[in-house]
């Protein structure tokens, strides 16, 4: 670990051990990991600029679908132009812009439809990544670190709602808790701890053996909150996921929490804390819910595959050379991207069906 690094995680562990203190010595998990990753200056986003990225060599942990084929973008603007032009907007509002790739490869493919492209950004090192990526469209691109109050706009997130905190609930010999964290002064490392708790997870869960699972209220939180700013316009989430019968399913019952470090995954968010991605799956039926709860409609659910397929993807790979096309690829094949990422539209007033969800929508599932 370099002194810069050093530096940044002993300042995170010493203002975790803070909140602990002041929080009577126990932090549920969505408080720990929001700090992770975002205490200004010293979480994990908000202190590092370069975790996307296609190498460990590089210094970065993972890679996003806009990184590893820039046809991910290119497929998407086409069912964006769509939303567009329903929608009778002008403007794109990103949430969760990374290098800031996709912003790129929308605005190149979507040219003069977009009149301005607003990033919500609240990591200052990966805005200055983005904007060095975003420099040939600087007239259109804006940042800003707080929700509009008024959004008119297609909304795009792609990999955002997997890094929202979630908590953490445990069954054992049929009691539920909240697992949260403590600090282990013998052995000065973080640890865990049970607490009984009246929360469940959303639906009843078969049998009596230990379970261990996340709920989402700060994903579903953000979804009503812009969806009550969306006065005109559509949203589009791209995550990996499931919806809620899979998702609280007997084979998912150690949870779905992962870390991502140098392109390995592990499952203890309490180890290298600052340094590496703490993410969950996402429960889309709940997504979907808190959109209804504000007068959202779900326009479609289904797989990354479909709606990029249905999105013109093939076709836009016709003049590709073999090698990119093995690289699209990934996108779409069941055991890469394909399966495990969903795509959902959400929409305001008139109903009406995006080209992503013509073959294979799975809105019924949720």
């Amino acid at each position: 670990m370099d002194t810069q690094a050093k530096s940044l995680a002993t300042g995170l562990q010493a203002l975790i051990r803070k909140r602990l203190q002041a929080d009577g010595g126990w932090l549920s998990f969505d408080r720990f990991m929001a700090l992770a990753l975002y205490a200004p200056g010293l979480g994990y986003y908000a202190a590092r600029q370069g975790q996307i990225g296609h190498m460990p060599a590089q210094g970065s942990d993972f890679v996003t679908a806009p990184e590893l084929s820039p046809f991910f973008g290119r497929a998407l603007a086409n069912s964006v132009a769509q939303a567009l032009t329903h929608t009778q907007t002008h403007a794109v509002l990103e949430f969760g812009a990374g290098n800031g790739s996709l912003a790129a490869q929308l605005l190149s493919s979507l040219d003069e439809q977009v009149h301005s492209y607003t990033i919500v950004e609240v990591s200052a090192a990966l805005r200055q990544r983005q904007e060095q990526t975003l420099q040939g469209f600087a007239d259109r691109v804006q940042w800003v670190s707080e929700l509009p109050t008024h959004i008119n706009a297609v909304v795009v997130g792609n990999e955002v709602l997997d890094a929202m905190p979630v908590r953490l609930l445990q069954r054992t010999a049929g009691v539920w808790h909240e697992r949260g964290v403590v600090w282990n002064d013998v052995d000065k490392v973080f640890a865990w701890q049970d607490r009984p708790t009246q929360e469940r997870p959303p639906i009843a869960m078969e049998g009596e053996h230990d379970f261990l699972t996340e709920i989402h209220p700060q994903a579903e939180a953000f979804v009503r909150s812009v969806g009550e700013r969306l006065q005109r316009g559509a949203m589009f989430f791209i995550d990996y996921g499931f919806p809620e019968a899979e998702y609280y399913h007997v084979q998912r019952h150690m949870g779905t929490l992962m870390c991502h470090q140098a392109h390995h995954s592990d499952g203890d968010p309490l180890h290298d804390v600052g340094r590496k991605d703490i993410t969950a799956h996402v429960n889309f039926t709940g997504l979907a819910l808190a959109a209804q709860d504000v007068g959202l409609e779900v326009l479609g659910y289904t797989s990354q595959a479909h709606f990029l397929i249905n999105s013109g993807l093939l076709n836009l790979l016709e003049d590709a050379t073999q090698g990119e096309r093995g690289m699209a690829q990934k996108l779409i094949l069941e055991h890469e991207m394909g399966e495990l990422f969903k795509v959902m539209v959400l929409g305001r007033g008139t109903a009406w069906q995006p080209m992503g969800f013509v073959q294979g929508d799975r809105t019924h599932r949720l």
